[in-house]
């Protein structure tokens, strides 16, 4: 095995899932940088020992292919500089490991380790940042035995700063004990990523903890795709094919699961607990709900009708006063309906009527935009359910021993809702309350398990006032327009004289479907319709993957929208600017930010290693190793974008993305737009789109739990 050394220069590339890297080292000695490719987690500045083999790439050259590696105390005053410098040691940034290096030259690391109270002698040192310094620098040499830890069953180490952050001193103990527990606990990590650690630890292939583990891994993969639970033998076979081991050590594992209850066996159904426990729990507090006391109203419901559509200058049709009638008697209720068909008018209708009358209410949604929405609609306050719940610690604050102060809970787009969420957002209305969900059926269901609003309707319980008729004002908007078009499986109309919302540029080349995406989004739409490119303007797509999938797109947009010259943070193969849009790609309740929000990077600070971002006037600080958590949100997928409206939408919709071209995605982008929508495609693509009305069925007994 080939032994080379040297201080790495600069990382080329990176694959996050795999930790697989192309950087440049400078071997002590050479002219030129050496070229280096292999599993490896390091920063610019490290001084490394590389253990593989030469390999002479056609298209490439020279490289060396690294196969172990040690991290080593850099010796150089260059290489010392370079590795303080690097952002492992937060509170020394380029700036500090400057001056530091030139005060201390190359006793600098003995100065750090022995002697830290010397560095107050360097200009702009104080008490503070010698502390964080002192702090960050004692951090680094426990995760450093985590990385080698790992290193030594043959595993990335991209994580490790992570895996330190969340079991701390114990994180070796840990992991030895149980490499499983990392898919669970630390973002990122996949089972696949720790069954790997698990087998080079020496845990058996057919062992019972890796069936147990690995069953447990696709239940939890399909509550991603959506499932709530999943047949047996569907299951089983599943498990067969990622796990390669025989059926009936699944069927062991999975008897071993239900006796320690980590999940539920329900005829021939495979709950994981919570989802079960979720499931039951709603289809019993909605019965327990509906059946339970309704504060009296005073009410002359025809004068009450009068009064709001004088109050507001409207005239209701007819099934919206249903609505504001049934609202006044019924304990639970849903009004459901397209653009343009009145759920907004309705529900102000609602709310004034019932605050005149004294009523307590409280209002909420799934995302913080959608509250935001609901909450100028109505002229209250309105909170995300998370905040309604007061979501602290990892737990609902509130629930039903400590229930909402209110008569009346609505809560919009609940299309959203997935069924642990509606879980808890019943358990914490109080029994003698009512409760309205509003929402669009025809939308794509929640990202989360279950299809809990179309359950919830399909069910036949709970009263529904579905709203059918487009208003006359709504019908000059080619955007409602168009959406009912679709909904109902017709084509769109692409080109109208009158056609001021809703546009659509034919391009068959995806190379060009992008290049148009770039000039619309940061020329022309910002010069016609006086937007802002970055604030104002999305680009929903239909797949991630793709010249014109999410991921292209960010990066040319990044490149037209805020160019190379701003600030950088890089990690890994992402490239953060000063001024870039970002989503939340997780809930991180310690942040208080939440998968799908979308914020704006307004500072980075490269000496104590964070990143602030700005969501909607509140500040949230990122440290540079929870990066991974964010992504560019120029462009994002349909999916990441429900409950979110924008004034102005791109959608590309091409043959390229054949796969997810259905009815209820392309309905859900467009009805994201508030005033303009585009169209950068295909007439063949959208005509896929709009004729293809199948939805991909969800495993759920929701509907059958509450009928019965």
């Amino acid at each position: 095995m080939a032994e080379i050394s040297g201080i790495l220069e600069r990382i080329v590339y990176i694959n996050e899932e795999n930790s697989y890297l192309v950087a440049r080292i400078q071997e002590k000695g050479k002219s030129d940088l050496t070229t280096i490719i292999g599993n490896i987690s390091a920063q610019p500045g490290e001084s490394l020992k590389l253990y593989g083999k030469w390999i002479n790439s056609k298209k490439y050259g020279i490289q060396f292919s690294v196969e172990k590696y040690e991290s080593l105390v850099p010796a150089s005053t260059t290489g010392i500089e370079k590795y303080l410098g690097s952002g492992l040691i937060k509170g020394i940034g380029k700036k500090y490991a400057s001056r530091i290096v030139g005060r201390f030259g190359g006793g600098t690391l003995d100065v750090i380790e022995h002697e830290p109270e010397k560095l107050l002698e360097v200009d702009g040192i104080g008490e503070v940042r010698l502390d964080k310094i002192k702090k960050a620098w004692d951090q680094q040499k426990e995760i450093k035995k985590v990385v080698i830890f790992l290193q030594e069953h043959g595993v990335s180490t991209t994580y490790a700063v992570k895996i330190f952050k969340t079991y701390g001193n114990d994180a070796i103990t840990i992991v030895a004990e149980n490499p499983y527990r990392l898919a669970a606990d630390v973002y990122g990590i996949g089972f696949k990523t720790a069954d790997k650690i698990a087998q080079n630890m020496g845990v058996s292939r057919d062992s019972i903890m890796r069936a147990e583990e690995g069953a447990a891994y696709v239940l939890s993969e399909l509550a991603g795709n959506g499932h709530v639970f999943y047949p047996a033998q569907n299951l089983i076979e599943a498990a067969v094919e990622i796990l390669e081991i025989d059926g009936e050590i699944i069927k062991k594992a999975i008897r071993s699961l239900s006796e320690h209850e980590r999940i539920i066996i329900d005829g021939d159904d495979v709950y994981l607990s919570p989802f079960y426990y979720a499931e039951t729990g709603v289809a019993d507090r909605l019965a327990l709900l509906m059946a339970g006391p309704k504060r009296n109203i005073n009410i002359d419901i025809d004068k009450a009708i009068s009064w709001v559509e004088e109050k507001n200058r409207i005239q209701l049709a007819d099934l919206q006063k249903e609505a504001i009638r049934k609202s006044v008697v019924e304990k639970v209720m849903v009004i459901t309906g397209n653009p343009g068909c009145g759920k907004s008018t309705l529900v102000k209708s609602i709310i004034d009527i019932l605050e005149k009358k004294g009523l307590r209410i409280l209002l909420a949604a799934p995302t913080g935009r959608a509250a935001q929405r609901l909450s100028e609609l109505a002229g209250m306050e309105a909170k995300t359910i998370h905040r309604l719940l007061e979501f602290k610690k990892m737990k609902f604050q509130r629930n039903q021993d400590n229930p909402l102060d209110a008569d009346l809970v609505v809560v919009d787009e609940a299309s959203m809702i997935d069924i642990i969420l509606m879980n808890n957002l019943l358990k914490a209305v109080p029994p003698c309350a009512s409760l309205i969900l509003v929402g669009d059926v025809d939308q794509l269901p929640s990202v989360g398990p279950g299809n809990v609003f179309k359950d919830i309707i399909n069910s036949g319980v709970v009263p529904v006032v579905s709203l059918t008729e487009i208003f006359r004002q709504a019908r000059n908007s080619m955007i409602v327009v168009n959406a009912n078009r679709i909904n109902k499986g017709e084509r769109p109309i692409l080109k109208n004289s009158n056609n001021q919302d809703c546009y659509f540029i034919e391009e068959e080349n995806p190379e060009q479907v992008a290049a148009q995406i770039v000039s619309l989004v940061s020329r022309r739409l910002p010069e016609h319709f006086h937007v802002d490119p970055v604030r104002d303007i999305q680009v929903l797509c239909p797949m991630h993957r793709g010249i014109i999938g999410v991921g292209s797109l960010n990066i040319a947009l990044q490149q037209a929208l805020n160019p190379e010259g701003s600030i950088t943070v890089s990690r890994g193969g992402s490239a953060f600017r000063l001024g870039d849009k970002i989503m939340q790609m997780r809930n991180n309740y310690d942040l208080d930010v939440f998968n799908g929000d979308i914020g704006i990077i307004s500072s980075i600070d490269q000496e104590d290693n964070v990143v602030i971002v700005e969501f909607d006037g509140r500040f949230v600080e990122y440290d540079f190793s929870d990066l991974d958590e964010i992504s560019l949100a120029y462009a994002c997928s349909v999916h990441k974008s429900q409950g979110s409206e924008y004034p102005v939408v791109v959608i590309p919709v091409h043959t390229q993305h054949y796969i997810m071209l259905q009815r209820n995605l392309i309905y859900t982008a467009l009805t994201r737009a508030r005033k303009v929508a585009v169209f950068v495609g295909t007439r063949k693509a959208i005509a896929i789109a709009v004729s293809n009305d199948k939805v991909a069925d969800r495993f759920s007994r929701l509907k059958e739990r509450l009928a019965g």
